[in-house]
């Protein structure tokens, strides 16, 4: 879009709708939540016979007494967390597994993530703190000394614990913390869709149309007066400034219309998102017989002062409004010229909009410009950056705020990185097409792999695209940090762990790429390199 993506990029956890339930917790001031006492008794069925109790301890007891159900032993065996622990009840629930099996089995029968979905939403033993299972019972009651240095003496009805044993337990609620944070992402996720299809099917049943509902998982099918604040963003002078100096980015686009006047001469031109007009008028000055541009943002009445201010006028139209809800001047052109690309390329998914024009205006044998963009990954080395973002929470003003650094890292950086900071060969992680591309490809996954070129500690993957116009005298330009800088600088994604690489070592990964299913236009990528991964919110 003619106007530049500056939001920064953040990292949240979505939360739903119905989250002011949440009111009814209420914290006392220590790490933990209180549970509400429930009036209604509620009755546990036994997993593995037809007995039922009043509470789950008495349950929890039960299982493991006449049916071997240790939770102990199977939290240590598996490293179970309360995710597992969820998919466990589930499972067993859905499958009537017998105890034995699951006791036994070398590794977890129930991982796969439709183990989420409760069989019972009212399960007791989904409400049981998994957390609060203690795997050094199994150790104490199998006969075995307990690991030096992990002490517990128990004196006059108190508890104390060796200085090791302390530590250790404050890194495992450190750890589950961020594993908590990660899952929400994705329990959030799970909510929404579950109420889109609710949302959704009760459309199917009345017969009437919901437009609050999000069908097509695209932004073209966000309500208008949702989306005003993206536009909102693009109404500010300083943005457009930033865009137009950016030299690169605009003379690419100048020299892809004008050098190629031969094709774009006599034509009708679409310029999507046009803000300024700037695209306008150099397809105008091409030759193009008609030129539409059309934006949402306010920007676009000072873009029609400029056209006057031009004399364009005669040759140049300008429509404000979103490209999905608008009838243009003419239903088909011969050239959609556009400025789409985000951090990332895909961030802020204006490429939704690039496509609905292209099936619904772009007339048989017309062009796209661009018409195709890659996006790539690249190892780097600055560990100026990573002390600055990362390394700055081990000593604020002598205080520690490491437990800071998880969210930190999942807020990806945009920023200009040093061609000498890059220390690996590239990785090229998809090309669009964009004459062919769906929607679908905002959500992709990419096996990748990289080579050192130097030995360092490889402290970040930084993601760049490339944009290419195939006409007949060529353009192309890139983001790449070997390639003087542009307004979209790279997207940086912090490694919590600089990793140590020789010069010639081969390092493979995969990134995913998904949308925010309730924000269309952000990203959630994730990264696994080697054993370590690690989710990242573009938003």
């Amino acid at each position: 879009m003619d106007s530049d993506r500056t939001p920064k990029l953040r990292y949240e956890v979505d939360m739903d709708e119905d989250e002011d339930e949440d009111d009814e917790f209420i914290s006392d001031g220590s790490d933990s939540w209180d549970e509400m006492e429930d009036d209604n008794q509620t009755s546990v069925d036994c997993f593995f016979c037809t007995n039922t109790f009043r509470s789950i301890d008495s349950a929890v007891s039960h299982c493991s007494k006449e049916h071997g159900f240790d939770l102990p032993k199977l939290k240590a065996k598996h490293k179970m967390e309360c995710y597992s622990y969820i998919k466990l009840v589930n499972f067993i629930r859905s499958t009537n597994t017998s105890c034995d099996t699951i006791m036994s089995c070398d590794h977890p029968l129930w991982s796969d993530d439709k183990y989420m979905t409760p069989v019972n939403q009212e399960d007791p033993w989904l409400m049981f703190d998994f957390d609060d299972v203690e795997e050094s019972s199994m150790l104490l009651d199998s006969g075995d000394p307990p690991r030096s240095g992990y002490h517990v003496n128990a004196e006059d009805g108190r508890v104390t614990l060796s200085e090791m044993h302390f530590a250790e337990l404050q890194k495992t609620i450190k750890n589950l913390n961020s594993q908590i944070k990660e899952k929400d992402e994705v329990i959030s996720q799970l909510v929404a869709d579950m109420q889109r299809m609710k949302a959704t099917l009760g459309e199917v049943m009345v017969g009437e149309s919901n437009h609050n509902v999000v069908l097509n998982q695209n932004v073209g099918a966000i309500r208008l007066e949702d989306d005003e604040e993206y536009f909102n963003t693009y109404a500010h002078f300083g943005i457009h400034h930033e865009m137009l100096s950016d030299e690169v980015r605009t003379t690419s686009y100048q020299n892809a219309l004008c050098l190629n006047s031969n094709t774009i001469g006599g034509s009708t031109v679409l310029d999507l998102g046009c803000g300024t007009g700037i695209l306008s008028m150099f397809a105008a000055r091409a030759g193009a017989a008609q030129v539409i541009g059309i934006d949402q943002s306010d920007i676009i009445y000072h873009a029609m002062d400029i056209i006057r201010e031009n004399n364009l006028s005669d040759k140049i139209t300008l429509v404000k409004g979103r490209l999905e809800d608008t009838e243009l001047p003419v239903p088909q052109v011969d050239v959609i010229v556009s400025e789409w690309m985000g951090y990332f390329l895909l961030f802020e998914a204006m490429l939704d909009s690039v496509i609905y024009a292209r099936d619904k205006h772009l007339r048989p044998g017309g062009l796209l410009l661009p018409n195709r963009c890659s996006l790539s990954l690249v190892g780097g080395c600055d560990q100026v950056l990573h002390t600055e973002m990362l390394g700055f929470w081990s000593d604020v003003y002598g205080f520690k705020m490491s437990s800071l650094r998880g969210d930190v890292v999942r807020e990806p950086q945009t920023c200009v990185v040093s061609p000498d900071n890059v220390a690996t060969t590239p990785a090229e992680l998809c090309m669009l097409d964009l004459m062919t591309v769906t929607t679908d490809c905002m959500e992709f996954e990419a096996d990748f792999q990289i080579v050192a070129t130097k030995s360092t500690l490889l402290t970040c993957l930084v993601g760049y695209f490339d944009v290419f116009f195939d006409l007949p005298n060529p353009v192309t330009f890139s983001t790449s940090p070997m390639c003087k800088p542009t307004h979209w600088k790279q997207t940086v994604f912090l490694i919590q762990n600089p990793i140590s690489v020789k010069q010639g070592e081969v390092i493979r990964g995969k990134l995913t790429c998904r949308r925010n299913r309730k924000e269309l236009r952000s990203l959630i990528v994730t990264i696994i390199l080697g054993n370590a991964k690690q989710r990242y919110l573009l938003s």
